[in-house]
């Protein structure tokens, strides 16, 4: 079922469908100039940078990534990560630098203007407070890529399994910043399924990733295509399983994704993401 934020603030409809189903999309939250204002300013972030000195890359099935040093210091600090498929030869990184990042991370909304100013406002405070939280703190920012022709496939995950609290609040904040759809490796997820249990945990352990496994039980099948416009906002509940598959279309599937825990929680100290040089701020501590 699909909303409109002119139906906001949120109804009981709305919040009806949030609880039975993990996943809540509200279409036309963001305008297409402030969708574009944030894409314009991840090109000039990806300009700026020479990456001949780094080439951490996102292995998208096993979650994994190449430099673990560089990811795992990534929690307060903005940094990029590539494609498992691009071309990084010297060459390819000077003249097609745009089209081998497959994300940036992890703390654009309290590091860069554009995206502190698109992260950080009163209708997402409010939203946030509607499904129940008390004080959303704003853990990390993802800017996402799914490069045209080679944006890999992300396999089944539940986000409370890389960001944990307890008890457990994590939701996914998931904004299109250009349409999704089946052709370009929109979301798929498993409507309903945040009611089963939480399958795996990703734990930092002497500086080093782990994953432990917490249950047997398979996933049940992502049997929902989230195919949104551009400007729409899709919540994702920690538990729900969602995957994405490869892109092999021509057209890229930029998205924007905050990921939210409630400050009345305690955040595990095993979490792979730290950020030992900043506070936690919320929607409204622009």
């Amino acid at each position: 079922m699909l909303f409109d934020k002119t139906d906001l603030p949120m109804t009981d409809n709305m919040l009806n469908f949030w609880k039975d189903n993990g996943y809540l999309i509200i279409e036309n939250f963001k305008t297409n100039e402030e969708c574009d204002e944030l894409i314009r300013r991840s090109k000039e972030l990806i300009e700026q940078q020479d990456f001949n000195n780094q080439q951490s890359v996102f292995d998208t099935i096993s979650q994994t990534h190449n430099d673990d040093n560089y990811f795992l210091e990534s929690g307060d600090k903005i940094r990029f990560f590539f494609e498992e498929k691009a071309n990084l030869s010297e060459n390819n990184i000077k003249t097609n630098k745009q089209y081998i990042v497959n994300k940036i991370g992890h703390a654009l909304h309290d590091l860069d203007e554009k995206f502190i100013n698109f992260s950080k406002t009163e209708d997402l405070d409010n939203i946030a407070k509607a499904i129940g939280f008390k004080d959303p703190l704003l853990l990390q920012s993802m800017y996402i890529f799914k490069q045209p022709k080679i944006g890999g496939e992300v396999v089944c995950h539940q986000d409370s399994t890389f960001l944990i609290t307890e008890p457990e609040s994590t939701v996914g904040f998931w904004f299109a910043l250009e349409d999704a759809n089946r052709e370009n490796g929109c979301l798929q997820v498993a409507s309903g399924g945040h009611k089963g249990p939480l399958r795996k945990l990703f734990k930092r352990e002497n500086n080093k990733m782990k994953m432990e496994d917490l249950s047997n039980e398979p996933f049940p099948e992502t049997d929902t295509f989230v195919e949104v416009k551009k400007g729409s906002l899709v919540l994702l509940h920690g538990r729900l399983p969602h995957y994405s598959c490869e892109n092999k279309s021509p057209n890229s599937r930029h998205a924007y994704t905050l990921h939210v825990i409630d400050g009345k929680t305690k955040y595990l100290d095993y979490n792979w993401l730290q950020r030992p040089n900043l506070k936690l701020s919320g929607f409204k501590n622009a």
